[in-house]
């Protein structure tokens, strides 16, 4: 924690892996079906290794200069110690959690077993398995003639292989086997036998049948064990004016392929000596982050773990609603145009997206389609929909976003794709990232044009809107359809300034806007009038909006905070944050929305918006909020907001002290999300 003057604020990278700690709470939860425990091991690796490449990345490169910009001041070798000492607890916790689910997957009949516990006939099975499709795509190197860390791959698993004979007649030699993970699965099930089943990881698959690979040059004798390298995913943008922004970033992936390792880590029964060859070769030293765990890494792949028809094992599967404003066989542009309409993904439809592309795409009245992509599936809906526009005569502009982390390449493709079918494709400029989710139709309608927009607090992804908790605004009121106009000017013109009468937009005016909202409570609290605010976010950092919530709070403002993800305000600090309430919600769905309501006197405000409450959201990228105009839409929100506030079941308090600690209160049991689908659900019963 630091201090600037009676401002305390937490150390956000800290912060951050306390809240991988609640996906992990998750993975402990006997309430939790089976499987999905299993998966939420798996999204907790995850989750750790994008934070070493980012994160201790970062402030790696930290140590390496005197005097650097950050979100809050920091000392990095003081937080990557400390970030050290909480991960190896982590990881303990980890252990001990993946044990315990190995022992109630026994309980059912389902048993992951190594290369030594194969009967014979499972032996032969895998050993076939092998032959006809493993081996084709392993390619070992010897140790003794890798040339240096870079021939490792960033996120694979490698199979550290010592090879001899028994007899001692050859000499002992090493190789490294990269788990091909990416073409494979993970997990082979075996036979079944009885009421039992059966799975092998892909890493014992490969061991059990070493002797395939190396038994023609002599050897006998095979022992091996997993190494992993996780590198510096930052991206070090070329500033080359020649060079479009796309080759920039094309050749910038590279880099990233190439980058510098920021963790080394190995199976702890592993000889020392094999170790020790490994890293002379790797030029690893003992200073390097380097850690012994147990005999798997790469848990991320148990996000796919096979469900051996357990369907019970798993949640029951949602099935989005319906929405009552937008029936079957109806016009979407018509609805829109009579009403504003909320979506809440994934409780409603995403369908609803889609359809409207489509309507739009031969609607001969519409003339032109603009979007702004960040992040799109993986056999995009969107994308193909937009192309369909476009060979419809329309025109279509879409905003890619090349600097989306981890989706570069993806983008990079889909821009290739919809530029070959006619969609003008425009990019950001090094360093400035479009994080807004917005989509603008224009239509002809009595000789003029017409507007219709989309503003959403998640992307314009099918994928994730089943798994992602998000809210998107329909509507057809010109004064906020123009300012969404301006907004794809703001992107297309050189960043221009404009002004917008409705939105509130970054880097324009966030930031200041919401210190005037709060401004505004203040007032009213020394008035004596009610002042409250409800913040939803994903993340809480930005030290200058830290500060004044501590000084609303000062002036008696009642703030309650619903933060998923980093929160550096300490709330309940007597004199400090005495009115400020937090919880972080962490359940099936990942919170994403952000949703902020004002009290006003009375006549309560309310925003959603694609961004957090970040230094890089604020003054670094194109984020926009819009007001949300429609009472009804108003009131749905409340009632969202209300239930999440009251849920006593995946809520944790957010504090300086014991973090994650679950909220618990009087009365029955409140599971928010499971509240908020059946809320909707009675909607349109």
């Amino acid at each position: 924690m630091t201090t600037n003057g009676r401002a305390p604020i937490l150390n956000r990278d800290l912060n951050w892996l306390y809240f991988n700690g609640r996906v992990l709470q998750e993975a402990a939860d006997p309430r939790n079906p089976l499987l999905e425990r299993l998966k939420f091991l798996g999204i907790f690796s995850n989750n750790r290794d994008e934070f070493f490449r980012v994160r201790v990345a970062t402030l790696n490169r930290m140590l390496k200069v005197e005097r650097i910009q950050y979100d809050t001041p920091v000392n990095p070798r003081k937080a990557l110690k400390e970030i050290g000492e909480l991960v190896q607890r982590q990881e303990r916790e980890f252990m001990e959690v993946y044990e315990n689910i190995l022992t109630d997957l026994k309980k059912q009949d389902i048993f992951i077993i190594d290369e030594t516990h194969l009967t014979k006939s499972q032996g032969a099975f895998v050993r076939k398995y092998f032959n006809e499709k493993v081996r084709v795509a392993l390619f070992p190197i010897m140790i003794s003639s890798l040339r240096d860390i870079s021939s490792l791959r960033d996120k694979s698993i490698y199979l550290a292989v010592t090879v001899g004979r028994i007899d001692k007649a050859l000499k002992d030699d090493y190789a490294l086997i990269e788990i091909p993970t990416k073409t494979i699965s993970r997990f082979l099930i075996l036979p079944q036998e009885g009421e039992k089943r059966f799975i092998i990881l892909l890493d014992d698959v490969v061991r059990y049948c070493l002797s395939d690979i190396f038994s023609i040059f002599g050897y006998d004798s095979f022992s091996a064990y997993t190494v992993k390298i996780t590198r510096d995913a930052e991206i070090d943008i070329d500033t080359d004016v020649s060079k479009s922004f796309l080759e920039i970033m094309s050749e910038s992936l590279k880099q990233r392929k190439r980058g510098i390792p920021v963790r080394f880590v190995y199976d702890k029964s592993i000889p020392a000596d094999l170790l020790k060859i490994i890293s002379k070769r790797l030029d690893i030293t003992k200073d390097d982050p380097i850690r012994g765990g147990g005999r798997y890494h790469n848990f991320k792949d148990f996000m796919s773990f096979p469900n051996l028809d357990h369907r019970e094992l798993e949640y029951p599967p949602l099935i989005p609603l319906t929405h009552k404003d937008l029936p079957p066989n109806r016009s979407i542009l018509t609805s829109i145009r009579e009403k504003d309409i909320l979506l809440q993904y994934p409780y409603q439809s995403f369908q609803y997206i889609i359809d409207l592309l489509r309507e739009a795409s031969i609607d001969p009245k519409v003339r032109s389609i603009k979007m702004t992509i960040y992040r799109a599936a993986k056999n995009s809906s969107i994308i193909n929909a937009l192309i369909n526009a476009a060979r419809n005569g329309k025109y279509v502009t879409a905003f890619m976003e090349l600097q989306a982390r981890f989706d570069e390449e993806a983008n990079i493709l889909w821009t290739e794709r919809l530029r070959e079918e006619g969609v003008k494709v425009i990019h950001s400029i090094p360093g400035f990232k479009v994080h807004s989710k917005l989509l603008l139709i224009r239509r002809k309608e009595n000789a003029a044009n017409f507007f219709y927009a989309f503003i959403g607090t998640g992307n314009f992804n099918e994928d994730t809107a089943r798994i992602y908790s998000d809210v998107s605004l329909l509507t057809a009121n010109q004064t906020i359809c123009t300012d969404v106009v301006n907004a794809f000017h703001l992107i297309e013109e050189s960043y221009r300034p404009f002004k917008f009468k409705a939105l509130i937009v970054a880097p324009v005016n966030m930031r200041n806007f919401y210190i005037k909202m709060l401004n505004n409570e203040m007032r009213n609290a020394a008035l004596g009038k009610e002042a409250w605010v409800i913040l939803k976010l994903n993340s809480l950092v930005d030290a200058t909006m830290v500060k004044k919530l501590y000084k609303a709070s000062q002036a008696g403002v009642k703030i309650k905070l619903i933060v998923r993800g980093i929160c550096t305000l300490i709330p309940g600090i007597p004199g400090i944050s005495d009115n400020i309430e937090a919880i972080s919600i962490v359940d099936r769905f990942l919170e994403h929305a952000r949703i902020l309501v004002y009290c006003n006197g009375g006549d309560n405000l309310y925003y959603i918006t694609s961004a957090d409450w970040m230094v890089r959201n604020f003054d670094n990228r194109i984020e926009v909020a819009t007001p949300i105009l429609d009472l009804e839409i108003q009131w749905q929100l409340k009632k969202m907001l209300d239930i999440q506030l009251s849920d006593n079941v995946k809520a944790r308090i957010i504090g300086a002290d014991e973090p994650n600690q679950y909220k618990k209160t009087d009365g029955p049991p409140v599971r928010s999300q499971t509240e908020i689908y059946n809320y909707l659900k009675k909607m349109v019963e």
